[in-house]
């Protein structure tokens, strides 16, 4: 057990600790909008773009290729004129989906929560 509280302790304060540097990368705003979209469907660049209302393509790109680097998200060329390429969920990918609903529904339970808290704050800095 202590193995474990000392694991835990060296991802929280070490910045190039491999686990911290993953969980940077699978659980920043658009790596879990782009997980989500290609949830039922392999999608195309322009169809996640589409979906991803905000996300610009620098963003996009940038997150796909992390995806893609980490194992998440599979990238096929379609060899159609102008060529095309597709993206889908790996099966590493689709083992983050449970985590991702489970930390989707708390956002959905506890927003009423969460908007009090900020009302309060907000109440008691001024703003």
């Amino acid at each position: 057990m202590a193995d474990l509280s000392e694991n835990r302790r060296k991802v929280l304060s070490v910045a190039d600790c491999p686990s911290r540097l993953l969980l940077d990368q699978i659980a920043d705003k658009w790596s879990v909008l782009v997980i989500a979209a290609l949830h039922d469907e392999p999608l195309r660049f322009n169809e996640i773009r589409r979906r991803l209302e905000g996300v610009t393509q620098k963003a996009l790109t940038q997150c796909l290729r992390k995806l893609e680097r980490n194992g998440i998200v599979g990238r096929k060329v379609i060899p159609v004129s102008p060529i095309s390429v597709e993206y889908s969920i790996t099966p590493l990918g689709r083992t983050l989906q449970e985590p991702f609903k489970v930390l989707y529904r708390w956002t959905v339970d506890y927003l009423p929560a969460v908007e009090q808290a900020r009302q309060d704050f907000d109440e008691r800095n001024g703003a």
